[in-house]
């Protein structure tokens, strides 16, 4: 990866919808030139895909909580059961094995506190091995970017 690069993945982290013609414009580049470098980096990995980025507010989905979820054991074929329960729910945005005083944090997007708290008795606290969890409700978002830096 060279800094021509590093460029590509800047301008695509800013704008995914940029057209080639564009971008090979911004990077001194031409179209075929840009569209092979593009190409590669999605096929070495570096682009794992692209996405719309939408608003929660509009959705009703304007509370955003954190989770920490202590386990009451820690063996493979929990994290295992664990995992996968959690993959099938679609409000968690985000969920994280991590080291410390708990064993995972989530990140979910509900209605208001009265979906959170259905959300957390109906399904958080049955998922496989959960012994305690610990709320965190959003009060404002500071920074939210899915851009790692170049």
């Amino acid at each position: 990866m060279d800094e021509i690069d590093r460029r590509l993945l800047r301008d695509l982290q800013a704008n995914g919808r940029i057209t080639n013609q564009e971008l090979a414009q911004r990077n001194s580049l031409s179209p075929a030139a840009c569209h092979d470098r593009v190409r590669r980096l999605r096929d070495q990995g570096y682009i794992k895909g692209y996405t719309a980025i939408l608003d929660p507010h509009k959705l009703d989905r304007s509370l955003m909580i954190f989770v920490e979820i202590l386990l009451d054991r820690t063996t493979a074929d929990l994290f295992d059961d664990f995992a996968a329960a959690v993959r099938r729910m679609p409000d968690v945005l985000e969920c994280h094995m991590v080291a410390g005083g708990f064993d995972y944090l989530i990140k979910a997007r509900v209605k208001d506190m009265e979906a959170y708290r259905q959300f957390l008795g109906d399904t958080l606290v049955r998922l496989p091995g959960v012994r305690e969890t610990r709320t965190y409700a959003v009060l404002e978002e500071v920074k939210n970017t899915l851009s790692i830096p170049l």
